[in-house]
């Protein structure tokens, strides 16, 4: 189950998932008026072998975010992170915590704030909120947020957690006096730091530097890096990081004793920020451009293997141009998916009007062009803005929100109903409309552009998906010419049409036969709309489809009364928008709902055949030495649908799989799912349809997006 699923808001100070037990703790001895010292921490209880992680996760992983609601003249410092350990992973490592841990965050109250008075007892108390979010991983990763509130009285004794505080004090690394030296020759980072106390002196340290992805993680001391001590100044010798993403001027570092040397009541560890000399090699940024090893390593394909798969190689400087390439050639096969059809037929109708008028054609083109092109970018950034900001977002984010899946089902509804000719614009929309219409047909041009890309952007084509997961790792300038590629792929026959008269030639001249292929074009709209109609099904269940189509009944209704004439048409428009408007207020919300899971009309269940994918099922069946094929899909994704009911419905290929003993998992993306963005993410994938075929001990076999039965017979073969 996802930890979305799980950690369903609560009001309390106590957070508890099947990984950890989660709690917003405070200390402070004096209450919390303005002046005194007071700590607030989040307080993570893990369950054997799960851990979180460091402000540097090391080679896998994410820190804990914490993000706090306060009242005014009230604010927080940062994260007050303990020493962490270093937490082996097959060949890589990561920096973290086991157990038990607290991570303190100072309170500092200002003499603005006035406290507000608690409706039980009568007495001052300060309102604290917490939104947090952290990774927690054994052999595989699950994302998991928690909301918690806590109330503190502003006069007397918050004590109880003292003990809690003062152990992440103790764990707190001291700052040292002399800031130290670190020298990059070569490949190597050489560490010098002086002043540390003779606690320190002659033992093994371990090194944790604040800057990620600088130093190779998993080096072994006394075998890849060495260190030595002369007197008070330690120094160290280590490899740096085979795909590097930082050059910093300045690096903090962290080095501390090894838990066996440690004695209570004295300091485990020692800070310092050293200024760094000498050259960096060229970064290879491209590492996590990709497929990041970082997220390989926490991805649950991967869960139950020995070790973790290789890192990626740096990227030769022809890379970012065969994935532009990838990106157009996915573009251009875009036009042959089922889900583009009726935007395109209506594209080729438009180019018959225009038939012998060259400058037509090529304006047309050109403005088709960027409709596409410009919804693309659109579409593009805004899921690279979002993934930014936190959120867990893929291609065709937008139809996992059933509002977004409705609005749609009531645009092609319309457009369907004009083909149908039950509408002309001339007689239902205002007459400024149609004027520009007339004005600048371009627009036209340019908006049936944007509408392609609505329809196309739940399609992933062959080629679109190693490149769309590409993209996510790059750049924004870079991210963002790979999503104009895949526009330019699209729009290109249509801009080759314009300018290439030989091409415009073979379109038939126009005729009456225009107008019922125009009528005829209505029908793919209304079947449009009666998949998306299913969609919502999927997301909002039977209740929400059966409001959607009442709605959609309800918005032909007005349509129609419109094109009626004089009184009668005020009378009967007048009625039908305020019976829809009725309608909308008392059963709407239907369509947004999430329903229970015994109410969802879901698609018919294929026996035990099928398991619902999560990142412990996944570790369960590889300790069982199972092979595992994932199915990453999506109810408005019609390549999905497609490969679902051919090639994967195929008798004789299920009986391959029953031979090899493989169990089959589907990850449904339906609706927003962190938990499957993150393993697409790490598979270097950004949409669906997506198939994994993996063995305990072998690296995942990623498939293609138009599945045959010839590829998968052979990667069963390869088992």
């Amino acid at each position: 189950m996802p930890a979305a699923a799980q950690l369903a808001p609560k009001t309390g100070a106590v957070v508890t998932t099947p990984h950890v037990r989660a709690e917003l703790v405070a200390h402070a001895p004096d209450g919390v008026a303005p002046g005194a010292q007071a700590w607030v921490g989040l307080q993570i209880t893990h369950q054997p072998e799960w851990h979180t992680y460091w402000k540097n996760a090391g080679d896998s992983g994410l820190p804990t975010e914490l993000k706090w609601t306060l009242p005014a003249g009230v604010s927080t410092g940062e994260i007050a992170w303990p020493v962490p350990k270093k937490i082996p992973v097959g060949t890589l490592a990561n920096y973290g915590y086991e157990n038990t841990v607290l991570l303190p965050v100072p309170l500092e109250v200002s003499t603005l704030y006035r406290p507000d008075v608690a409706l039980t007892g009568g007495s001052p108390a300060m309102d604290i909120k917490l939104q947090a979010s952290w990774l927690v991983c054994r052999k595989e990763c699950i994302p998991e947020e928690g909301e918690f509130t806590l109330s503190l009285p502003t006069r007397g004794s918050t004590a109880l957690n003292k003990a809690a505080f003062d152990t992440a004090q103790a764990a707190q690394p001291q700052p040292l006096g002399a800031p130290g030296t670190i020298a990059v020759e070569g490949q190597q980072l050489k560490v010098r730091l002086d002043g540390l106390p003779a606690a320190a002196r002659g033992k093994t340290l371990e090194f944790f530097p604040e800057t990620p992805e600088v130093i190779r993680t998993a080096a072994v001391s006394g075998q890849d890096w060495t260190q030595a001590w002369d007197g008070a100044t330690w120094t160290a010798t280590m490899p740096l990081a085979d795909q590097r993403s930082e050059s910093p001027t300045a690096m903090p570092v962290v080095v501390a004793l090894a838990e066996a040397d440690r004695q209570a009541g004295q300091p485990v560890a020692w800070r310092a920020e050293a200024p760094v000399s000498g050259t960096w090699p060229a970064a290879t940024v491209a590492a996590r451009a990709e497929v990041s090893p970082a997220l390989q390593a926490a991805l649950a394909a991967n869960a139950a293997q020995a070790a973790a798969p290789a890192p990626a190689q740096a990227q030769p400087a022809g890379t970012f141009m065969v994935a532009l390439l990838g990106a157009l050639l996915g573009g251009l096969l875009l036009n042959l998916m089922p889900c583009v059809f009726p935007i395109l037929a209506i594209k080729v109708l438009g180019f018959a009007r225009q038939a012998g008028n060259a400058s037509a054609h090529r304006k047309a083109g050109l403005a088709y062009t960027g409709g596409v092109m410009l919804s693309f970018l659109a579409l593009g950034g805004a899921m690279l803005a979002l993934r930014a900001a936190g959120a867990q977002l893929g291609w065709g984010f937008q139809l996992q929100s059933p509002a977004v899946v409705a609005a749609l089902a009531a645009l092609f509804t319309l457009l369907g109903l004009n083909l149908a000719g039950v509408f002309e614009f001339g007689r239902a929309a205002p007459q400024s409309v149609c004027g520009a219409q007339v004005k600048h047909p371009l627009a036209n041009d340019f908006l049936s552009g944007v509408l392609a890309v609505v329809i196309a952007s739940p399609c992933t084509a062959p080629f679109m998906g190693a490149s769309l997961g590409f993209a996510i790792g790059l750049p924004a300038t870079q991210a963002l010419m790979l999503f104009a590629a895949l526009g330019l792929g699209l729009a290109l026959p249509y801009l080759v049409a314009g300018f290439v008269p030989a091409v415009a030639r073979l379109l038939p001249k126009p005729g009456p036969w225009m107008h019922t292929l125009r009528r005829l074009l209505a029908f793919p709209m209304f079947a449009t709309v009666a998949w998306l109609v299913w969609v919502l099904g999927q997301q909002s269940g039977i209740d929400g489809a059966g409001t959607l189509l009442a709605l959609l009944v309800c918005l032909a209704a007005v349509v129609w009364a419109f094109t009626l004439r004089g009184r009668t048409r005020v009378v009967i428009a007048t009625v039908m928008i305020a019976f829809t408007a009725v309608l909308a207020g008392a059963i709407g919300r239907n369509i947004v709902q999430v329903p229970e899971p015994a109410k969802l009309a879901a698609a018919p269940a294929d026996g035990e055949r099928w398991q619902p994918w999560s990142a412990q099922r996944v570790s369960d069946l590889a300790s069982a030495g199972r092979p595992v094929f994932i199915d990453f899909t999506a109810a408005w994704c019609v390549t999905c649908q497609y490969n679902k009911k051919s090639t994967l419905a195929d008798a004789e290929l299920l009986a391959d799989f029953d031979t090899k003993q493989v169990a089959m998992l589907r990850a449904d993306w339906t609706r927003r799912d962190p938990a499957i963005t993150a393993a697409l993410t790490a598979l270097g994938r950004s949409g669906v349809p997506v198939y994994v075929l993996q063995a305990p001990g072998k690296a995942p076999v990623v498939l293609t997006e138009i599945l045959s039965k010839d590829e998968v017979r052979a990667a069963l073969a390869a088992l």
